[in-house]
């Protein structure tokens, strides 16, 4: 079986491509998101224009966090003295990897040098989540809600941002998005959640008023009290009834 080829090989358009072959990088990205995650591309690419502003050994080619938020630093200050903005927001996904981030960042910055336009391009509307690549899956191969957690929180954005808070708001909104999703898919394919009911789902469930669980549960000085007499003990989620067990007497085997 065959799925939809991953979003982090997803394409861009086909003149960016023809621009980037034209640059003559040292290393062409074959992988968007991963290559220009740490930044070194765009500063070879940026050289490429303004080669005072921006020396290319002056930059990592490392994949560490500390290597991607320095060669990030240094290429806004740089582009500053330009008076060259790149989206903060889509820099800081690009550094974590997040889908669609490393390709709108690349069509921005072929934008910027080029001052040519882009057909189609995704807008920083977007939430950068595996939400459309989990779209085109089927049902059986989409994400848990575990796996939808680790595929849009990266390890990075735990490691940059260390707050507790912060962290426990993203997981529970991505946790959210992912029961919606499963609230919408039952709506939409109610026969692939139809299951053959058992006895749980059979048997009814009366809840206990709380002054009567408090009779049924209630000690006095020690004993529990007979509230629950030799009838039965109704209003609980399963009827209880009193059963006398008369044990027979045991006569002596010996004679007196």
């Amino acid at each position: 079986m065959s799925y939809p080829q991953s979003p982090r090989k997803a394409g861009m358009p086909r003149e960016v491509l023809k621009w980037l072959q034209s640059l003559e990088l040292s290393v062409y990205p074959t992988n968007v998101r991963r290559d220009f995650s740490n930044g070194f591309l765009v500063a070879e690419i940026l050289s490429r224009y303004y080669p005072q502003d921006f020396p290319v050994h002056a930059y990592d080619n490392g994949t560490s966090l500390a290597s991607k938020q320095r060669n990030w630093r240094q290429i806004e200050r740089s582009l500053q003295k330009q008076n060259l903005h790149l989206m903060k927001d889509v820099i800081d996904r690009s550094i974590h990897c997040k889908p669609g981030a490393a390709e709108l960042l690349v069509q921005e910055v072929y934008t910027l040098l080029t001052n040519q336009s882009i057909r189609d391009v995704q807008g920083p509307q977007s939430d950068f989540t595996d939400e459309e690549y989990q779209e085109l899956l089927p049902a059986v191969a989409r994400s848990t809600a575990s796996r939808a957690i680790k595929n849009n929180l990266r390890i990075t954005e735990i490691m940059a941002e260390p707050d507790i808070s912060t962290n426990q708001r993203k997981s529970e909104a991505i946790l959210r998005r992912h029961l919606e999703h499963k609230a919408a898919e039952r709506v939409n394919n109610p026969g692939r959640f139809k299951g053959r009911a058992n006895l749980g789902r059979l048997a009814s469930r009366h809840l206990v008023p709380s002054g009567r669980r408090d009779e049924c549960f209630a000690k006095s000085e020690g004993t529990p009290s007979k509230v629950c007499s030799s009838s039965t003990c109704r209003g609980a989620a399963v009827s209880f009834k009193e059963i006398k067990v008369h044990q027979p007497v045991r006569h002596s085997l010996i004679n007196n």
